[in-house]
């Protein structure tokens, strides 16, 4: 069925005991890590969303037991100089996770057909061509075996602004908005057609976006973290690794460990 975003903005308090909710989740999401870093597996986690929808806060609760040795966040801002001289894909192929790892997007490749096309940082052309090759791109990262999970965090306009005045109201986060959240706000509905574009046309088989209700934050962490998990877990064989023998022969003569 097609992605309508009406759908997504009850804000539905978090039914349960939050605290108890996260920590399992994050000590299931340190399994499953530890199943692709075993196995060699490799995932890419793709966030987007209205500014101020939370993304930055789940995923920092989604890394908060991961090994950092295994897992890279790219926060993507406006290409650089050498970055716009080249394909607009090119950036995002130096951030692919290799063997063993998951990489996080905090924006994304989706910029193309979102932000460049609303305010024209794109020709038409381009923008409408992108659909195509963000397709391309992430078929072959799917073909070569990498797990892709797009998300998508909703709000409303009224919890928008209302977590904008609470940032300007608190001295550590004013940070974290600037002109251009404004500049954004204020063509929220161009922004809601090239995003039902981007739903219509990217949400592959493959690669299938899902939406979430961001207008209650602790059920949206809540409710992603789960669903990462899930779909990681689908991708990767959560049987744990046997003991190495050798490591076993080791351990039994150094530490007298024994198998049970």
């Amino acid at each position: 069925m097609p992605i309508d975003l009406a759908d997504y903005e009850k804000g539905e308090k978090f039914d349960g005991d939050y605290d108890e909710a996260l920590k399992a989740a994050q000590e299931r999401l340190s399994q499953i890590q530890a199943a692709y870093i075993y196995r060699g597996a490799r995932a890419m986690l793709v966030f987007e969303g209205w500014d101020a929808a939370g993304k930055g806060g789940v995923i920092s609760r989604l890394t908060g037991e991961l090994d950092p040795r295994y897992f890279e966040v790219w926060p993507i801002q406006a290409p650089t100089v050498e970055e716009k001289e080249r394909h607009f894909l090119w950036r995002f192929w130096q951030r692919l996770p290799g063997a063993s790892d998951i990489n996080i997007f905090d924006r994304s490749w989706y910029g193309r057909v979102l932000v460049e096309r609303v305010e024209g940082f794109a020709s038409e052309a381009e923008w409408r061509r992108g659909y195509d090759e963000i397709n391309e791109f992430e078929a072959q990262q799917k073909d070569c075996g990498t797990t892709i999970v797009k998300l998508f965090l909703h709000i409303t306009q009224e919890e928008q602004d209302d977590r904008i005045r609470k940032r300007l109201d608190h001295p550590w986060k004013r940070w974290k908005t600037g002109a251009e959240d404004f500049r954004n706000r204020a063509r929220r509905a161009d922004y809601l057609v090239a995003m039902q574009d981007m739903f219509a046309r990217t949400d592959t088989r493959w690669a299938p976006w899902t939406v979430f209700d961001a207008n209650n934050k602790k059920a949206a962490r809540i409710a992603i973290l789960n669903h990462v998990a899930d779909r990681l877990a689908a991708n990767v064989s959560m049987d744990p690794p046997a003991l190495d023998p050798e490591v076993l022969k080791i351990a039994a003569k150094q530490i007298g460990y024994r198998a049970d």
